[in-house]
This record gives C-alpha cells, structure tokens and sequence, in this order.
C-alpha cells in the first residue's frame, strides 16, 4: 500500500527526514514511533502531499506522490495532530463539510455521516457545536473527518496527544475495529504502549532517521536477552564507581543521574547491585526492573529513553 524509498525533506539548513525508507502492507497497522521532534510528522506531512520531497521516492497504492497528488489524496485520509473542524459546527455539520470536498453529496453524504458520528460514539451529539466537546470528543470527530470519503489508507499523527485515559481506550478500540474492517493505517506515535498493542510492524525513528524496524517480538529481540534495571540516584557516580559497576553488568548507560544498568538476571544481580550502591554511599530515589519492550529497545539503540 505505502512504499517510501530514500526519503529526505530539508527545511532551509536543517534535514528534517534524513534517507527514510519503509513500506506498509495493505490491512497493516505500522507504527511510526520516536520521541518529539524526530521527524514524524514531517515524514507525514509528506506523504500527505502537503510538502514536497527534496529527494527520494514514495508511492501510495502504486501512485507516485508528486505526479498523482489528486489520486493519491483521494486514496489517503489523514487525521492531523491538531484539530481540523470548525467549532461553530456541529459535529455532523463538519462531518458534511468534509465529506462534500470529496465529492459526496445529497443522501448519501448524510448517511455516512451518521455512520461515522456512531463509529465513534457520538451520534447522540451529532448536533451540538464541536467547540462544545471535551479534546477527547473533537479527536474522535477528527478520525472520523478523514474517513468520509471511505480511503484505503488513514494516517494517525499522534492521535491521543493531551486526551483523557477513556477517551483514548476509545480510539485506541476504534483503530483495531478500522483495522479489522481492511483499512491500512499509519500510526505515528511516542507512546510505545500504544505502538505494542495496536501495530503489527514497528519503525523507530530518531533525528530523522530509521533506526530499526520490524515486528514487535523482533524489535524485542533486539534488547537481546538482557533486562534493563533502572536507577535514580540523588548524585552522580564517579567515573571508578562507574567501572565497578560494569563488572557486574552487562551493559550499563549513564544519563545525568540515572543509570540503567543491563543484566541476564536482572532479580539476582539486584542484590549485588544495590549492595554496591550502599558501599559508595550513593542515595537510590528510585527504580525500575522492566522487561524487555520497545522502550528498552530505544534505549539500547540511542543510549536515551524515548521521551527525552
């Protein structure tokens, strides 16, 4: 459905999308996830006809993105980080609104919207003012704007952005029933929960650049079978504290007073670990034995967690 090849997009001196390539098949959900400013949302911006590329390719259902802009924006729906509606509008109004720039019109316009307003859950609402709703309610009448003209592939620019906890549940439950329907979606995203639970391929993105993409028990596995122990200290360790304490693990990052520490056996090297905290004198204000996930992924591969 999507093949993007070599991508780059400058903006003035600075290079935004640095030599991008990846591809989406059709009735995936592939998550696009990196830390703000990584260059996501430029990445969509492109793909949505809305910037030009300085160099490389991208082809959407087979259609070159710069010769067949009209075709590829029929095919593509795109729900935008912020809010594209009208708050003096209904929300059915604004559903119309859209859909009438795609060509929709008399009954049929009104009963896809009204299809819409239900998907989401708001068809009670359907008359009220958009400027009314809660955030939560506006992002879901935003994901249903751009699925008016029924495209084969929708793009989520960070969908769930300062949303309320059900409000999210919500739209985290659409996508997988939008999915389960055939529809393609591209997820972009710097909560690696969502990533794990809705996406069935995964590109991290960092600085512009794909720094390493595949399935999620794939991207797992690129933690290797080491666990990461986390630990926030009150001060900085020495660097001879340091050293001793990558006798005892396998890998260890420092970032200012935290220092994450990667061990086979995370439950049995705790001990040892905190044991030779205590002897340096160093104050633990924290921490964190996790699994390998996405987040531990990202860490290994930039040496930083994923929403620094």
């Amino acid at each position: 459905m999507l093949i993007v090849e070599h991508l780059q997009k400058r903006y003035g001196s600075f290079t935004a999308v640095h030599d991008v390539s990846f591809h989406v098949q059709a009735g995936e959900v592939y998550g696009l996830l990196g830390p703000n400013g990584a260059g996501k949302s430029s990445t969509i911006r492109v793909l949505s006809c809305l910037a030009k590329p300085d160099s490389g390719s991208v082809r959407i259902n087979g259609m070159d993105i710069v010769r067949e802009q009209g075709k590829v924006k029929r095919t593509i729906g795109i729900v935008p980080q912020d809010f594209a509606l009208y708050d003096d509008f209904s929300a059915r109004e604004n559903l119309i609104f859209f859909g009438r720039l795609y060509g929709i019109s008399g009954r049929e316009l009104k009963i896809r919207a009204d299809e819409l307003l239900e998907a989401v859950g708001l068809l009670e609402r359907g008359n009220e003012a958009v400027g009314t709703f809660s955030g939560g309610m506006k992002r879901r009448i935003n994901i249903a704007a751009g699925l008016m003209h029924k495209p084969k592939m929708l793009y989520l620019d960070e969908p769930t952005v300062g949303i309320d906890p059900q409000s999210r549940r919500n739209i985290l439950d659409l996508v997988k029933t939008l999915n389960a329907g055939g529809l393609t979606v591209l997820y972009t995203t710097h909560y690696m929960e969502e990533a794990e639970e809705l996406c069935h391929r995964i590109g991290v993105i960092d600085q512009g650049k794909i720094i390493a993409e595949g399935t999620l028990s794939e991207m797992r596995s690129m933690a290797g079978e080491t666990a990461p122990i986390r630990l926030e200290l009150r001060d900085n360790l020495s660097k001879p504290q340091l050293e001793q304490l990558r006798t005892i693990a396998e890998e260890v990052i420092t970032q200012d007073k935290t220092i994450t520490l990667f061990t086979r056996d995370p439950k049995t090297a705790l001990s040892g670990i905190l044991q030779m905290l205590a002897d340096f004198g160093a104050h633990v204000h924290h921490l964190e034995l996790d699994e390998p996930d996405l987040e531990t992924v990202f860490l290994k591969l930039t040496g930083r967690r994923l929403r620094d």
